[in-house]
């Protein structure tokens, strides 16, 4: 009876003491890369981990090494496995002007069957001068010239309702001052979920889509020109969500 009572004491014991609820997943392990030409990179980046860290645990390492120039060569990329200890890698530069074809490769066959990817606007004008498409095929978009800076309406597509990266996206968003970027062509696995018009030749552009890259989850949107649209919460919340997609956590 002593015995039959010491282990009801014992079980008692353990099952109040084990966890109630499922452990907290592992941090999303995130690179930014960022820099170059013509954007606050600073604030950016600041805005951009301050998002993401209030929908789930997510550990940041950025990378800021190319200056404000259109044409460096980041050191990280010498490194052709720089992107495997990351859950995802957030493409934030600009280097417009920089067209080195075998440069390129080693950051697209990094992603491709890899690591995901999140591209934010400055990147779909990074290496346009590129003879090759491999980087075009990453991003998903190809992409040249931009519009005047307004205020433009975006109105999700029938995809963004199977995309958890789009909850909550409103039905109709008026963007800050913003720059539209005339996409000339989408790629055979871009998936777009929002588009826009433009005011100057009345067509209508993708400004924010998802891309297959050879099974690599890429997210991508054309907007993030002015400061004031890294201070905008529909904005925010939608590069965070995407940021989670793209690493795999699509609650």
């Amino acid at each position: 009876m002593k015995n039959r009572l010491i282990s009801l004491f014992l079980f008692s014991v353990v099952a109040f003491s084990a966890p109630v609820s499922a452990a907290e997943p592992k941090p999303i392990r995130a690179l930014l890369i960022t820099g170059g030409c013509c954007h606050d990179y600073g604030l950016q980046a600041k805005a951009l981990t301050g998002s993401t860290e209030k929908l789930g645990p997510i550990t940041w390492t950025i990378f800021n090494d190319g200056g404000s120039t259109k044409n460096a060569k980041i050191k990280l990329y010498a490194d052709p496995n720089s992107a495997k200890p990351y859950d995802v890698v957030v493409h934030n530069e600009c280097f417009a002007d920089l067209a080195d074809a075998d440069y390129t490769r080693k950051i697209t066959n990094a992603h491709r069957g890899g690591t995901p990817a999140v591209v934010i606007h400055r990147a779909m004008h990074t290496y346009r001068t590129l003879a090759i498409d491999d980087w075009r095929e990453f991003l998903g978009v190809t992409k040249r010239k931009h519009d005047h800076e307004a205020h433009y309406t975006v109105t999700p597509t029938a995809a963004a309702k199977n995309n958890p990266a789009m909850r909550g996206f409103p039905e109709k968003w008026v963007t800050p001052m913003e720059e539209l970027y005339i996409i000339e062509k989408t790629w055979p696995k871009t998936t777009v979920l929002a588009t826009a018009v433009s005011e100057a030749d009345g067509k209508t552009y993708p400004s924010i889509w998802t891309n297959d890259f050879a099974g690599t989850r890429i997210f991508g949107t054309t907007w993030g020109h002015g400061n004031v649209t890294w201070y905008d919460p529909v904005f925010l919340t939608m590069i965070a969500r995407g940021v989670r997609w793209a690493a795999g956590r699509d609650n």
